[in-house]
């Protein structure tokens, strides 16, 4: 069934509690489970399609997780040494991160793990990630030469595992993460060097738990740890990821006036906020605070007269989720934009590149692909049409925004922003006036 999103009238307005980051609560899941007999209450937890995945996934690992009506988790962690063999095949359905990260955290457990996924996740790459595993000792074997799933992690012992210093290709917190869990469970030291810094929230997260994790620069190392003594309560913050859209949104759509509120600001994961700065968008942090290692706070947004841009892989690590979104700013802003530096963007949930110029274009002929990027020609009038979602939540968000602020749209398999914000089309309806 397709999802009609009508122009927006008179502004979008009122206060916004954003959803948990998934980043965030995929890693909370994971580390609490492996705390020393402690339970960890976690608040906010994003209770989206990929981060249930990891929840069952960790149950299957023999780890206790209460659910509680208000999306908090108390999980009671088992120790390094203490998860189970699954007694079954793991489904990561349509989730990156878990897989990847469950490969760095099982990879010196003594017995068997075999992943499957949902059809998207099978043509994902996985060799970037089992590369630097099988430096550290990982025995891993998948489909197309242990690149696809799916993916099997073979029963190893620790004293096969040794530290490594790895200095990878393509800045990917999903790599180096897989590489910090494999350290931390076998119990090794590593290096890893960065061509630019990735998305930290392993690192906040792994000091939180009294982890000592160095960062200096380009470089983070990591030291063993014999035990994890975690904090009582985490609180995950909003995902910035999720607030995007309606950072955009607030931005293009005239006479709006919005308030997102407890929006996970940690540095890494910012870029969207400096670039929509640098458009001329008028966006105010206040109340700060921390939980859990990561920055959090309110963030008060206005319709603002924006201007194109141009930025590249320098920032890319700090907003590659976000360019679906950016790119409908680019519509609406005066002048061209033009984004470089993107080609990861060709393996996600789809290629999202392709994806973006191939419907965005059928709303407004703006956008020319590259073959690492976009450029967009902003300004131009907007039509109604029907545009495909390629069940890309995210590219499913960015034409809804994209409709609500111009001219309509009609989007074929709106289901998917359940990987990632099951309440969006809602809370668009409730913020029109």
């Amino acid at each position: 069934m397709n999802k009609t999103i009508a122009k927006v009238k008179n502004g979008i307005h009122g206060t916004i509690v954003i959803p948990g980051d998934k980043s965030v609560s995929h890693r909370s899941l994971m580390i609490s489970a492996l705390c020393d007999g402690q339970t960890v209450h976690v608040k906010n937890f994003l209770r989206s399609a990929d981060c249930l995945s990891t929840l069952e996934a960790i149950r299957a690992l023999g780890v206790t997780v209460k659910e509680n009506e208000d999306n908090s988790l108390d999980i009671t962690g088992v120790g390094l040494q203490g998860l189970q063999e699954p007694q079954t095949i793991v489904d990561a359905g349509d989730s990156g991160t878990l897989l990847r990260l469950m490969m760095g955290l099982l990879a010196a457990q003594p017995f068997l793990t075999t992943f499957t996924g949902d059809a998207a996740l099978h043509k994902r790459p996985m060799g970037r990630v089992i590369k630097p595993l099988e430096m550290m000792g990982a025995k891993i074997v998948g489909r197309k030469d242990n690149t696809l799933l799916p993916i099997t992690i073979l029963p190893n012992e620790k004293k096969n595992f040794h530290g490594i210093t790895y200095e990878m290709p393509v800045a990917s917190a999903q790599v180096k993460s897989a590489i910090l869990l494999a350290a931390l469970t076998a119990g090794v030291e590593v290096k890893i060097i960065e061509p630019v810094p990735s998305r930290n929230h392993t690192e906040c997260m792994m000091r939180a738990f009294g982890i000592n994790v160095e960062t200096n620069g380009n470089e983070v190392v990591f030291h063993p740890a014999e035990r994890l003594q975690g904090p009582k309560t985490i609180e995950v913050p909003g995902d910035i990821s999720s607030a995007a859209f309606w950072l955009v949104a607030g931005s293009i759509i005239p006479n709006s006036s919005i308030v997102l509120k407890n929006v996970g600001v940690n540095p890494s994961r910012t870029g969207i906020l400096d670039v929509l700065r640098d458009m001329g968008a008028d966006i105010v942090e206040t109340n700060r605070y921390e939980s859990g290692g990561e920055a959090i706070a309110d963030i008060h947004v206005k319709s603002a007269k924006l201007h194109g841009t141009a930025f590249g892989k320098d920032i890319m690590p700090r907003l590659i989720d976000e360019i679906p979104i950016i790119a409908v700013a680019a519509l609406f802003a005066e002048g061209e934009t033009k984004i470089t530096g993107a080609e990861e963007l060709r393996v996600k949930e789809t290629d999202r590149l392709h994806a973006i110029a191939e419907e965005f274009n059928k709303l407004a002929p703006a956008i020319t692909e590259l073959e690492d990027g976009l450029i967009i020609k902003g300004g131009l009038p907007l039509k109604n049409s029907e545009a495909f979602s390629y069940d890309d939540h995210r590219i499913a968000m960015a034409l809804a925004i994209a409709g609500a602020a111009g001219e309509g749209v009609e989007i074929s398999h709106p289901e998917c922003v359940n990987i990632s914000y099951p309440e969006f089309y809602d809370t668009l309806s409730n913020v029109q006036i």
